[in-house]
């Protein structure tokens, strides 16, 4: 399985699956990440934490946890 925070820097990948639950799934998806969102990975932080993307026109940190739960292609 391969995730966003797999993805390396200057990548695109298209998003499979959410993985969660709760509060937490409802918060990634209210970010505009949704099944088959493209996905691009502008930087990443020398540590691996944030994950800085862009979605849907607009660019977006992630925590490395939370791009954990995002399922990419």
């Amino acid at each position: 399985m391969l995730t966003l925070r797999d993805v390396k820097c200057n990548q695109n990948a298209v998003v499979v699956k959410l993985h969660g639950e709760g509060a937490t799934k409802r918060r990634i998806m209210d970010m505009g990440i949704t099944k088959g969102t493209p996905v691009y990975v502008r930087k990443v932080a020398p540590f691996g934490d944030p994950v800085e993307v862009t979605v849907r026109g607009y660019e977006l940190s992630l925590r490395k946890a939370d791009a954990q739960m995002i399922e990419v292609q």
